[in-house]
């Protein structure tokens, strides 16, 4: 424990780094996922059962809790580590994502946005010192500035134009932050799939001496090729010393590129939401327990997971619950979803540690290739 928010890189493989985190509320091994807690529940979960999956942090949206049940009331309350019963570290993000995603309920400027609230109409403004502000009442460990962030493609202007304001408001969000010696504010790196955009913004970013760097924008309609190509631009520009944080990433495959890049942190809602629908990540890969070739399967999903959820239910039982729309099978899926990005985690730092990144790489992805092989 430290009184300090604290990066150490332990180790490298090629691009790939081991790190760790300290901050007063606990420490983050590298490369970590974090379940996204975005109204302060991971959806389906215990908390409790998160932490013991090997989750060291979870993260919380800004714009969701100013709605409900708001900031201010939050900090009332204790604050969200005290409100949602979670002692560990929690990021939140800027908002920012989900008012740009409103469009028409939205009006951008030089000082911030205003939006309707998609749940009550209730017209709000989110500045950069609001958002930091927001964060704060929250008492969240790692906050992001606010930014712009565009969905690809768009045109250049437009994606400069984003990018420029984004570092306009990363200066405002630093002076609102302040010293917060436990605490820590990342910049997020914007620029769309244009890398001379990207390295302008990464130097901007770097040449404030922030905390932590986030790479934003990407996974936001881009084939996976371009998000890869921007990460090999970006990661470079970034200072070696901080830890990099790749936001709303992503599949199993997409996390196995990045971190070999040099990505330290991500985050997804894809293994919760896969699982309330029927999909399950395994490390044969993907299963689709809805189909009909599960009803009578009696095998579990993985006869050598240490999740419950995955090696002590059948698939016919999984697929049962499924088709039925009872909600255990979405919270069982959920369980095993997030139980698998944590152990392919604790998979990846461990090959780093030991050099051989590279080979469980391919190990991984020739698995998955094989597929799930169907009973005789």
């Amino acid at each position: 424990m430290t009184d300090r928010f604290q990066f150490s890189l332990l180790a490298t493989d090629g691009k790939a780094r081991r790190g760790q985190i300290s901050m007063p509320r606990g420490v983050v091994r590298t490369p970590a996922f974090m379940p996204v807690g975005t109204v302060g529940t991971v959806k389906a979960m215990y908390l409790t059962q998160v932490r013991e999956l090997g989750a060291d942090i979870i993260l919380g949206n800004t714009y969701h809790l100013m709605l409900r049940p708001g900031a201010e009331r939050v900090a009332r309350l204790g604050g969200l580590h005290e409100l949602i019963r979670w002692p560990e570290p929690i990021l939140t993000d800027s908002g920012g994502f989900q008012v740009m995603s409103l469009s028409g309920l939205r009006k951008l400027d030089e000082k911030g946005v205003t939006f309707k609230s998609h749940v009550d109409g209730a017209l709000h403004h989110m500045s950069p010192e609001r958002s930091i502000e927001i964060q704060g009442l929250l008492d969240s460990d790692i906050q992001m500035q606010l930014d712009e962030c565009l969905a690809l493609p768009a045109e250049r202007n437009e994606i400069e134009r984003a990018m420029e304001l984004s570092l306009r408001w990363a200066e405002r969000c630093k002076v609102a932050f302040g010293d917060q010696p436990g605490k820590a504010m990342f910049g997020i790196v914007q620029g769309g799939d244009i890398p001379e955009l990207r390295v302008r913004s990464a130097e901007a970013l770097a040449g404030l001496d922030l905390k932590g760097y986030a790479v934003g924008g990407l996974a936001v309609g881009e084939p996976q090729a371009v998000m890869l190509d921007m990460l090999d631009t970006t990661c470079p520009a970034l200072p070696a010393d901080k830890p990099r944080y790749l936001m709303g990433v992503g599949t199993p495959d997409d996390i196995l590129k990045s971190v070999a890049r040099g990505i330290d942190m991500f985050d997804c809602v894809m293994p919760t939401r896969s699982g309330r629908h029927g999909l399950a990540f395994t490390r044969h890969g993907r299963i689709n327990i809805r189909n009909a070739r599960h009803a009578e399967d009696p095998r579990p999903l993985d006869e050598a997971s240490s999740c419950p959820a995955a090696r002590d239910y059948s698939r016919a039982y999984l697929h049962h619950l499924v088709r039925s729309n009872e909600a255990l099978g979405g919270m069982l899926l959920t369980w095993n979803n997030l139980s698998y990005y944590q152990d392919l985690m604790a998979g990846i730092r461990a090959a780093i540690e030991e050099g051989r990144f590279q080979s469980f790489m391919e190990e991984t992805q020739e698995t998955w290739a094989r597929g799930d092989i169907a009973p005789r």
